[in-house]
């Protein structure tokens, strides 16, 4: 690491805080981050709005994913290969059936894309910002937010805010320990208020774990600063966050190979013989292919992501604000193969996806309010170049000469190497209008136009545009208040999603040269029309919610793997039908006595393909089987009780089974996981204002699982199990936090 040049950016971002004046001497919550109480069902929203507090982040085992904590949501389903629910290659987020990237993410406004692995135009949020500064996270299941800075939102949006720096000048600090090696330091610093109003925070965060299963690690480090100044009645806001993420991967497994080589069966790292044993067909330890296991992958991340944010009062009645970003990501997927010979003599070579995004931003929106209304209407415009190419690496007959943590150089062959330019415009107007006390309304629309286009460097010649745009996507919701604890909301939304500008995945660039000639004109954006109606009660201690919704989604876009992942083989894309979802859920969140919580959700979810399809000539018969990935019934419960003093939590998850196939002729089965934690905290402890020790433990049961399905694609179907998708959920974890405020 070089910290001079990668805290450069930091440094500047904080010299116009200290420009302006010393630190003003405050009493106000020495230094601790305050817990934002929020409505966890969405009050007076015209959506189904849900949300996610900090004290839900803080209490999680730190480190993980906030996408983890978002699974006791109604309607949400998420898995993960590992306990943090961090590992990028495994992370799948489901809400009512749409896959993660048919979901919109943001941070403070920013889009992160779809945050799929091989994201052309975002980040995941476990690399764009660390846990433990969040602030908050708003889920929308269904209609997001028009002004979401999103090109994927069919199926919803998951809203990120960072946590502002504290009002009075302190250091916090924490120190995780777990199992498998497991260790995360956490080291934040808040400024305080200065004379002028402005205030920063500098974070920084070491985390390094083994693998559950095979050898290798997961490592990352991240360091998070943001400046707030108010003046006046404006706000001005501006982070920086830096992420350098390497992670070593599990092998996908098929449910034959699970009963074949066991639970626990990995990649060969760091035997490199038995790798090059493997290439040669020498087995000795019940592999009967080549790809049963590999010597390693590994997915390596490093990212800038900045932003700044003007809220801006121009009067009493006119708002104006504004974000500007930048996002730079260095990084690739490495997979040591055994299709590609780095000589006669060595039968495995390295093979990379290598990738390379440079993109920049802004949104601006203008906010009026008179009289019943309130307008609000803004544009969001982003340039992205992405720069994606496939490489071979020649590798040693004793010694593989490349280590999957770094990033190689000097290939033995380019196989293709792509830019992708990819323009984005989209306008938003809305109004919502207090018709009476109890009734409000909301209306408007957004224009959406995304163009690629591709620029051939190296390989099949893929040049050429491709635009995906729909001029008027309305929204429509009405929220009816039945009286002080009673609310009625009924919405309905069109939206789009753009194609993805890449090499890979279910991109219409991700086939054949001739491939993509034959579809460039005649592939449809994916679009949806989604309707969801509910009703909401909230009293002291009880807040309850019930919403029903229909989903009909057209133009679905397929593209199926053909044969092993690593052999690189491209996917066929065509539009392929209809998808129509009903379905329902209900939440409950009761406090029966003082400092006890008891949060409870269950859901249901029909989704099912509506059109069969054909692949090379031969009729699929898919229409009404469920869509894959997509569990009909999920029940969440959880308990938490905090005095102050001592806290804790219970909590279970069950997921009901998922298909793999879309002939739903294979899947894997549900099961339910019980999640642990208990602290205690003083105050004013010697130095410390604030002092904690948690323990937390993951899959308490030790409940053996397929979590992640589809991490090699979806097939048609695979009446054997030996299709290698799936990847077996992590075991009991223990973990021990110590933090502390000065």
């Amino acid at each position: 690491m070089q910290p001079r040049r990668r805290l450069k950016p930091i440094c500047i971002l904080l010299t116009s805080v200290f420009a302006h004046g010393a630190i003003a001497q405050e009493s106000s919550d020495g230094g601790a981050i305050p817990t934002i109480r929020i409505s966890v069902f969405g009050q007076n929203q015209t959506r189904q709005v849900q949300n996610i507090s900090r004290d839900d982040l803080i209490k999680a085992v730190p480190g993980s994913s906030p996408l983890n904590v978002l699974e006791k949501l109604p309607g949400v389903n998420f898995s993960s290969a590992d306990t943090y629910g961090a590992y990028e290659w495994s992370t799948r987020l489901t809400v009512r059936g749409f896959n993660q990237n048919q979901l919109g993410f943001t941070l403070d406004d920013v889009p992160l894309g779809d945050m799929s692995y091989s994201n052309h135009n975002g980040l995941h949020i476990s690399r764009a910002i660390a846990t433990e500064n969040i602030g908050r996270v708003i889920l929308s299941q269904g209609t997001g937010a028009l002004d979401t800075a999103s090109t994927s939102n069919l199926g919803g949006t998951v809203q990120f805010y960072s946590v502002d720096p504290a009002d009075q000048r302190g250091f916090s600090a924490a120190q995780s320990l777990g199992q498998n090696a497991a260790r995360r330091t956490f080291l934040r610093f808040d400024s305080g208020r200065f004379d002028n109003g402005a205030k920063f925070d500098l974070s920084y965060v070491n985390q390094n774990t083994d693998k559950w299963k095979g050898s290798g690690q997961q490592r990352q480090e991240q360091v998070n600063a943001k400046v707030v100044s108010n003046f006046g009645e404006n706000r001005l806001s501006a982070f920086v966050n830096y992420s350098d993420r390497k992670e070593i991967d599990y092998q996908d497994m098929s449910k034959e190979m699970v009963n074949r080589l066991g639970y626990k069966w990995d990649n060969y790292y760091p035997n490199w013989n038995a790798a090059i044993n493997s290439a040669k067909g020498i087995w000795s330890r019940g592999e009967t292919s080549v790809d049963d296991a590999y010597y390693a992958g590994s997915g390596l991340r490093k990212d800038w992501l900045t932003g700044a944010t003007l809220d801006a009062r121009m009067s009493d009645s006119l708002l104006w604000k504004t974000t500007l970003y930048h996002h730079s990501d260095k990084g690739a997927g490495l997979w040591f193969s055994p299709y590609t010979p780095s000589s006669p003599s060595v039968p495995v070579s390295l093979r990379t996806t290598e990738y390379d995004i440079k993109r920049s931003g802004v949104i601006t929106a203008l906010t009026w309010t008179g009289g019943i209304h309130e307008v609000n209407a803004g544009v969001w415009v982003e340039d992205n170049t992405f720069d994606q190419a496939r490489r071979f690496y020649a590798l040693g007959l004793n010694d593989p000469g490349r280590s999957p943590y770094d990033i190689p150089g000097n290939p033995l062959l380019t196989q293709w190497n792509y830019e992708f330019k990819n323009k984005t415009v989209q306008f938003h107007v809305q109004d919502t209008m207090k018709l009476s006390s109890q009734l409000t309304a909301n209306a408007g629309f957004k224009s959406l136009s995304d163009e690629i286009t591709a620029a051939t460097l190296t390989g099949p010649d893929k040049s050429g545009s491709i635009k995906a745009s729909k001029s008027f996507l309305p929204q429509v919701g009405l929220n009816f208040k039945l009286d002080s604890t009673n609310e009625l909301f009924a919405s309905i939304a069109q939206n789009m999603r753009a194609f993805p500008a890449a090499a890979t995945g279910d991109s219409p660039f991700a086939t054949s040269a001739a491939g993509f000639a034959a579809i460039r004109n005649t592939l449809k954006p994916e679009t949806s029309t989604t309707m969801e109606a509910g009703w909401r009660h909230r009293q002291a201690g009880l807040e309850t919610v019930l919403t029903v919704y229909h989903v009909d989604f057209k133009d679905r876009i397929l593209g199926i793997q053909q044969g092993a992942g690593i052999v690189g083989n491209p996917t066929v894309l065509a539009n392929v039908g209809k998808v129509q979802t009903n379905g329902a859920e209900a939440g409950l969140s009761w406090s029966p006595v003082r400092n006890l919580n008891w949060v409870n959700s269950i859901s249901y979810n029909n989704s099912q393909y509506k059109d069969n399809f054909s692949s090379n000539g031969v009729l699929v018969p898919v229409s009404g089987k469920q869509v894959v990935d997509a569990p009909k019934i999920m029940f969440k419960s959880e308990l938490g009780y905090d005095n102050g003093v001592y806290f804790g939590r219970i909590g279970a998850n069950y997921t009901d089974k998922r298909y793999y196939t879309y002939l739903n002729d294979n899947s894997v089965d549900s099961y339910t996981l019980w999640n642990l934690s208990a602290g205690y905290r003083l105050k004013n402890l010697a130095f410390l204002r604030d002092f904690s020790v948690q323990l937390s433990i993951n899959n308490l049961l030790n409940k053996q699982y397929f979590s992640t399905i589809g991490s090699n694609g979806f097939v048609t179907s695979d009446p054997t199990g030996a299709n290698q998708t799936l990847l077996t959920g992590a075991p009991r974890t223990a973990f021990v936090t110590v933090a502390g405020k000065f």
